[in-house]
């Protein structure tokens, strides 16, 4: 069979970008036998042409000039990683009039402008291919759109954030601080200098907005996603959760029901220690999908880091030029953001089980006290834990577990349980998801 070939910009010579040029570079002969496609790597755009990378550019493809990317019409899919939403936008929308078919992983842009690039994309006859977008290198854009497409998806449960998932393994396993798990993470580069973006559940919410969006057929915007960090986690919650039999993750969490009422929602979740998603440990991905039809599926990898990425956008590469991604963009259908705002569920209405730590003073009487706040807030108790160690103002730690109950009642107990004389500090409350078990 005659080999076709298939000439590539990249626009980002950063960490992903040097991966991908390793492997279209290094591997090209593999590939070709494997595909057909002879891949080539035409031109390369990076404000920096002196930095040194892990990676042999050939002679003159280096360059800091993008219309000479754009001009060159033997080009036929550019690869965008330079990251952020505002230069990135541009070149985009760049490559796209130049009539490029574009490749990206820059999970910040398409989940606040996907749906403006993917009309600049239809316009043009062209198609965005972006499976690195949210995972690494886990296929699970594909997974969705294709593996999963004879299914009615009902829920998300992700562990989407290899710096978040990192830190919390540490504190768990070594009884740590969030200071020093942090810095750990840090030192081994699995977290940025400034760490912020992470932390703070930006980043998993970037994700799950394209991962709800393709699931549930929807538009989704950043603003319908409720977003908690990790930043004010401590190691005593997360032993105290481990006596009580969870482990504690950042889920990213896309939830439809029965009346297609959807809720989303990052945040700190105390999952049960033998649900497979709590085990899974350091800088990796997971991903828990329920579908009508296939039930239970996981996914697991590496959700990050230079070849990892690199193996999602390539793979990106190749579909986009065996026309298998043109024909899955041309079937994108997304039900319009007038018919999903109303679809949207509010954190309040959430229905879930709470974890409640109260810093409580040792006297009589004071757990009538909490118990009269939680009951004239409807909140049942399903467990207690109470440690004889005592805190500030002679206080002792009591950890409440809830049933199930609405967050809007949850949230009004906590005010009245901060406002008692006899809790010496602001209550600390975290979600319990339950997530479902595909036993059949």
């Amino acid at each position: 069979m005659q080999e076709k070939i298939v000439k590539i910009g990249l626009v980002g010579f950063g960490t992903v970008g040097s991966g991908v040029a390793k492997i279209i570079l290094e591997d090209a002969d593999r590939l070709a036998d494997k595909t057909g496609l002879r891949l080539q790597l035409a031109c390369v755009v990076d404000s920096d042409l002196k930095r040194e990378r892990p990676v042999q550019l050939p002679q003159g493809i280096l360059t800091n000039d993008l219309n000479k990317l754009l001009s060159d019409k033997s080009i036929q899919i550019g690869i965008e990683l330079v990251g952020g939403t505002g230069i990135a936008k541009e070149i985009q929308l760049k490559l796209l009039a130049a009539g490029k078919d574009v490749v990206t992983a820059n999970k910040a842009l398409l989940a606040k402008h996907g749906i403006e690039l993917y009309a600049a994309a239809e316009k043009a006859d062209r198609c965005i291919a972006f499976e690195a977008s949210c995972a690494g290198g886990i296929p699970i854009i594909s997974g969705i759109r294709t593996g999963l497409a004879a299914n009615d998806i009902s829920a998300i449960y992700g562990i989407v954030n290899g710096t978040c998932n990192y830190i919390l393994s540490k504190m768990t396993s070594n009884a740590e601080e969030f200071a020093e798990a942090l810095a750990q993470a840090q030192q081994r580069g699995y977290a940025e200098a400034d760490p912020i973006i992470d932390i703070s559940g930006g980043d998993s919410a970037h994700k799950l907005a394209i991962l709800a969006s393709i699931a549930f057929g929807c538009q989704i915007s950043l603003d319908d996603i409720y977003v908690e960090g990790i930043q004010h986690v401590s190691k005593t919650d997360v032993q105290f959760g481990g006596e009580m039999g969870y482990m504690l993750k950042l889920l990213a969490i896309a939830e439809k029901n029965q009346q297609g009422r959807i809720s989303l929602r990052v945040h700190p979740s105390f999952v049960n220690s033998e649900n497979r998603l709590a085990q899974v440990d350091g800088s990796f991905n997971a991903i828990s999908i329920f579908g009508h039809a296939v039930g239970n599926v996981l996914f697991i990898g590496r959700g990050a880091g230079m070849l990892p990425t690199a193996s999602a956008v390539v793979a990106d590469v190749i579909d986009v030029a065996l026309g298998n991604s043109a024909t899955i963009f041309n079937h994108l259908r997304l039900k319009p953001r007038n018919e999903v705002v109303g679809l949207i569920d509010k954190i309040d209405n959430l229905v879930s089980r709470f974890y409640i730590r109260l810093m409580a003073k040792d006297q009589p009487g004071v757990f009538a006290q909490v118990g009269k706040v939680l009951a004239d807030n409807a909140i049942s108790i399903s467990g207690v834990l109470q440690h004889e160690a005592h805190g500030p103002d002679d206080s002792v730690p009591v950890v409440i577990t809830t049933h199930p109950n609405r967050q809007a009642n949850i949230t009004a107990a906590l005010k009245g349980l901060a406002d008692l004389n006899t809790v010496s500090a602001a209550p600390v409350c975290i979600r319990i998801v339950d997530i479902p078990e595909d036993n059949e």
